[in-house]
């Protein structure tokens, strides 16, 4: 028989006043924004101040609040009982990498930036940006120093570690190589610029120059002496805020369901926060299904109610009854098989704290819903084993 995991204690962590942010991440799917809009909504209510920011694309934290949409600034939740304050907002890429733009360049030269084709393709297209601006916002999020806690939405999938790269990734792009070719007309300037900014791309990707055309290689090199001041500002922010990330004052939680995909890329996360040196909160089983049954009735398992089921089929009696003994059958099942893929985990990673949410009956769009989770998470009873 396995050991029964530490129980994540989710009031401790939210009343804690050193918890200044709470990171949740976990595959596609398995309701981490609605556990996340339920843990600030729970703390505002225990009086904190509380910002939940998404990073997911989909409007799920919106549709949670029961409200329209979010965009790149807080919006206060209206509806919140207790003494805190609750505010959620949506990240905006593009709009974000244009405010630190504007925040560390004069005027002009924010504006010459802002107005590049180049700048303005990087900014929404690049490889890795989404996760740098989650780690910018995050920071001014911290920097603001506004609210007690910062409740962070990440996307799903695997993906939604990758702001933990964000830092090395922006620092090998900016001291890449061609960014340094891009900068090597601003440095040599006239014509012989131009003539090693076509001749380098030239070695780099031979018949593109062709396709893409001197104006673009212009805009590209525009752009580059434009920013290349900011360069060192950008690593210098994405490393204090992944330095953020590792203090005590920032908690992990990963949520999954009890599948197997979703237990796998959690043990994923768990194994690489244990890698970065990231402080792990515990684990939220999201959607379990509980045998409630048994505890009314012990004795009715599931092959009992398969057989029982079968015998009425047989005899031609009671197909109603027959029905509903299939079902307790059924539901057994799968709270065993739940069971097991839970007690899997916990025997890979005996340490990490874990509570369980049952599958509600409904999707949750509204305060009353996110109430019914968050008392949930914080029940902290173990779901009885089938």
């Amino acid at each position: 028989m396995h050991k029964p995991p530490p129980v994540l204690d989710v009031d401790a962590l939210l009343d804690d006043p050193r918890t200044r942010i709470i990171v949740c991440c976990g595959s596609g799917g398995v309701g981490k924004t609605t556990v996340a809009a339920a843990l600030g909504l729970r703390a505002a209510e225990r009086g904190r101040d509380v910002v939940v920011l998404t990073v997911d694309p989909a409007r799920r934290l919106a549709q949670s609040m029961g409200i329209g949409e979010l965009d790149n600034s807080p919006r206060r939740i209206e509806g919140v009982q207790g003494d805190g304050e609750l505010y959620a907002m949506m990240l905006d890429m593009k709009r974000t990498f244009d405010e630190i733009v504007e925040a560390h360049s004069d005027p002009d030269r924010a504006r010459q930036i802002l107005a590049n084709p180049f700048y303005q393709s990087l900014s929404s297209s690049l490889s890795g940006t989404q996760e740098y601006m989650a780690m910018e916002k995050l920071g001014q999020l911290h920097r603001s120093g506004d609210w007690d806690l910062i409740v962070v939405d990440t996307p799903p999938s695997r993906n939604a570690l990758d702001f933990l790269d964000a830092p090395e990734r922006m620092g090998r792009f900016l001291d890449g190589r061609l960014m340094k070719l891009l900068a090597a007309p601003a440095k040599t300037g006239g014509r012989l610029g131009v003539k090693v900014l076509t001749a380098g791309f030239g070695v780099f990707t031979g018949a593109l120059n062709k396709v893409l055309g001197v104006q673009l290689l212009r805009d590209a090199q525009t752009f580059v002496a434009a920013f290349e001041t900011m360069f060192g500002g950008f690593r210098e922010r994405a490393e204090k805020t992944f330095q953020l990330l590792q203090t005590p004052g920032t908690a992990f939680v990963v949520v999954a369901t009890p599948e197997p995909d979703a237990l796998r890329e959690a043990s994923y996360f768990v194994e690489r926060l244990a890698e970065e040196r990231m402080p792990l909160a515990g684990l939220v089983v999201n959607r379990v299904h509980r045998a409630s049954a048994a505890a009314v009735a012990p004795s009715l398992s599931s092959a009992r109610s398969q057989a029982a089921a079968e015998t009425l089929t047989e005899r031609g009696e009671h197909p109603l009854t027959a029905s509903l003994l299939r079902l307790h059958a059924d539901r057994m099942q799968l709270a065993a098989r739940e069971e097991r893929l839970r007690a899997g985990f916990t025997s890979a990673h005996p340490s990490v704290p874990v509570t369980a949410v049952p599958a509600q009956a409904e999707d949750v769009h509204d305060l009353d819903g996110l109430h019914l989770v968050g008392d949930d998470l914080a029940e902290n009873a173990a779901v009885p084993a089938a």
